[in-house]
């Protein structure tokens, strides 16, 4: 078995790393080694990761950038295969790891992706959000480029050959998966290695983070059309997609305004960053990476116990 280190970004994460970090000790394939790279927590992360094993690398405020953080974790780790995850997931199975690795055993150049899932905390249009984009079927060898960083795993000769992109402000995952096709490397996605993936942002946050990843998209793939109107339209449909979801399967009518909110916050910042011209300043990377602060397991047969983090 290849050696496998864990590669964790964090900020501030005391509510959630410590579930993770618990998580990966119980797996049917324990990884060898964790590193917490740090972006400035002011609480008590690093002393969390550091009591539960971590190895612990730090970057600045000034140099964060996602895929800097990736490159700062992987060029720290000594293993073969980099397991990557944000700090407020952790893993529904004691099987994740070993169904994460699968595909990248035969293949030395191999990105793995599994399956993201909501809780009670997270909004309903966000739920909806993860069931498009990781579905209950897997796919091995997928034909397109997406992945996501929050729950994936990549081999050393990959990482080495490519490199995240340091200078995007969002999607670097997207962007490594698009250069990894071009090389001839395989990417799966598993649907079998859920995390739930814990999101508390506020209405504003929820605005940078589709505001900082379309300015990434359009730095990727180029300029394309993106109006006001399309904005608004695409607010407008999806936001009556998940009403007459939820009232379908009888969730409360309070969910409403909620819906519609994250609707307008998530294309109005898809828009403004579509429509932003000229390089971003220190001040707006500042404020994607540092903002001010103010679902159940997938349903079906599996073969592994699911953890229980109440003890």
């Amino acid at each position: 078995m290849p050696k496998i280190s864990v590669i964790v970004r964090a900020l501030d994460e005391e509510r959630h790393i410590g579930r993770l970090l618990i998580g990966l000790q119980r797996q049917s394939i324990i990884p060898d080694e964790i590193i917490l790279v740090d972006s400035g927590s002011t609480d008590a992360t690093v002393d969390i990761a550091r009591s539960l094993g971590c190895r612990i690398t730090t970057i600045s405020r000034g140099q964060f950038s996602f895929g800097r953080a990736l490159n700062v974790g992987c060029q720290a780790a000594e293993g073969d295969i980099f397991l990557i995850v944000s700090a407020h997931v952790y893993p529904v199975y004691e099987d994740y790891v070993e169904r994460l690795i699968s595909p990248l055993l035969a293949n030395p150049l191999a990105f793995s992706y599994g399956r993201q899932i909501g809780d009670e905390r997270t909004k309903f249009s966000e739920t909806r959000v993860m069931q498009q984009w990781f579905p209950d079927i897997s796919t091995t060898d997928q034909d397109h480029p997406f992945c996501n960083n929050a729950n994936a795993m990549v081999t050393r000769e990959l990482w080495e050959a490519l490199h995240y992109d340091e200078s995007l402000t969002g999607l670097e995952d997207l962007d490594f998966g698009t250069r990894a096709l071009e090389l001839g490397a395989t990417i799966h996605y598993v649907a079998e290695a859920p995390v739930v993936h814990v999101h508390e942002e506020t209405w504003g946050q929820i605005r940078l983070r589709y505001y900082r990843e379309a300015l990434a998209y359009r730095s990727i793939v180029g300029a394309a059309p993106f109006g006001s109107l399309t904005a608004f339209r695409l607010a407008a449909s999806n936001a009556a997609a998940d009403i007459s979801h939820a009232l379908r399967h009888e969730r409360s009518p309070q969910l409403i305004p909620s819906i519609l909110m994250f609707r307008a916050m998530q294309f109005l910042g898809a828009w403004q960053g579509r429509r932003l011209k000229g390089p971003t300043t220190e001040d707006l990377r500042r404020r994607f990476y540092y903002p001010a602060t103010p679902a159940p397991p997938p349903s079906g047969p599996h073969d592994a116990a699911s953890i229980d983090y109440s003890s």
